[in-house]
């Protein structure tokens, strides 16, 4: 099928969801039981400071959490946070003070005051729109952000997002104090993610959607290391310290090749990174190329990262003439998803 289509479903026992652009698997979220989802809002209980790393564990209603910082705060207080992505094996789950309320149009901000529009949104018209709904349906100390996916669409849907994620903001922040760790909000799963993140034209929602669209031989696909690139071909490894990522041109060795073989590498690099949910550091071996040619690779790089959903920072060349990469882990990886069942 042209275009995009979303296929909520299931996969492996799990809720999960598909975003397919002209056929293929371009996202692919799948719920992971066994730990707090991303988005997920803790009263945790502060424990100790970590001396040298700045951070705090804190206690959660199920195992421990790190906060990056430790400032102002002192053992035994409750301190209200957010899960911001999924711990590696063996250690504490990654959360911040920060804690945002968002949904498809709305994203209201309790330590953030003002109105904001998406940037993404540049039509003044639009805009001036969009300022009005806020000052009319907002109310009270919290901020709020209204997303590029408010562009055009009607009042009233905008106003009823706005008013189910200011009623879920005051009643979770009225809910800061207690002396033991609980669990506020489960965090979105992949159904309501897609509803919220993705854009499609059509919807699949019936079960066994994953088998008549495609999706599941596509997902079998993905336990591969080898990506084809169709100038040469890309293997995604991960290991316990990082993700190596090798590129090969085949046969065709010229400088020609390797260039072009490189940079369709730097097309697909994201999406298998994506759909295999892999972060952390990502060390790349583009094919052997010139020097000359790094700075081009290297735009071809950013631009295949900005539109992708998860914080990825480009470190840069390291002397042996490998790229870095540190992308955030805000999933949980596809292969312990599906060993897991």
């Amino acid at each position: 099928m042209k275009g995009r289509m979303i296929v909520l479903d299931h996969h492996a026992g799990r809720e999960a969801a598909a975003l397919m652009v002209d056929g293929r698997l371009d996202d692919l979220l799948i719920d992971d039981e066994t730990a707090p989802r991303p988005g997920a809002i803790f009263r945790a209980i502060c424990d100790r400071p970590m001396k040298g790393q700045g951070g705090m564990m804190l206690r959660l209603p199920e195992g421990t959490g790190f906060l990056r910082t430790a400032k102002g705060l002192r053992p035994g207080q409750p301190l209200l946070v957010q899960v911001t992505g999924v711990a590696e094996a063996g250690k504490a789950v990654p959360v911040t003070d920060r804690v945002l309320f968002k949904s498809r149009y709305a994203i209201v901000t309790p330590g953030a005051p003002g109105h904001n529009i998406s940037r993404q949104i540049t039509d003044e018209a639009e805009r001036d729109r969009l300022a009005e709904i806020a000052h009319v349906e907002m109310e009270g100390p919290f901020g709020l952000i209204l997303r590029s996916s408010c562009e055009g669409a009607a009042e009233a849907e905008i106003a009823e997002d706005i008013a189910a994620m200011l009623a879920l903001a005051t009643a979770v922040m009225a809910d800061a104090e207690g002396a033991e760790p609980e669990a506020l909000t489960e965090g979105d799963g992949p159904h309501l993610l897609a509803w919220r993140d993705w854009t499609a034209e059509a919807v699949v929602t019936q079960a066994g959607g994953f088998a008549r669209e495609g999706v599941l031989d596509q997902i079998a696909g993905l336990a591969e290391a080898e990506v084809a690139l169709g100038e040469g071909t890309m293997f995604v490894e991960p290991t316990r310290a990082l993700v190596a990522v090798d590129v090969n041109t085949g046969g065709d060795t010229s400088p020609a090749a390797a260039l072009k073989c490189n940079l369709a590498a730097c097309r697909a690099l994201p999406r298998a990174l994506r759909l295999r949910g892999l972060g952390g550091q990502i060390t790349v071996d583009f094919a052997p190329m010139s020097k000359a040619h790094r700075k081009q690779v290297e735009q071809s790089l950013r631009g295949s990262f900005r539109n992708d959903p998860i914080e990825t920072s480009l470190v840069g060349w390291t002397p042996m003439g490998l790229f870095e990469l540190q992308r955030k882990r805000e999933r949980a990886p596809l292969a312990r998803l599906l060993e897991t069942r």
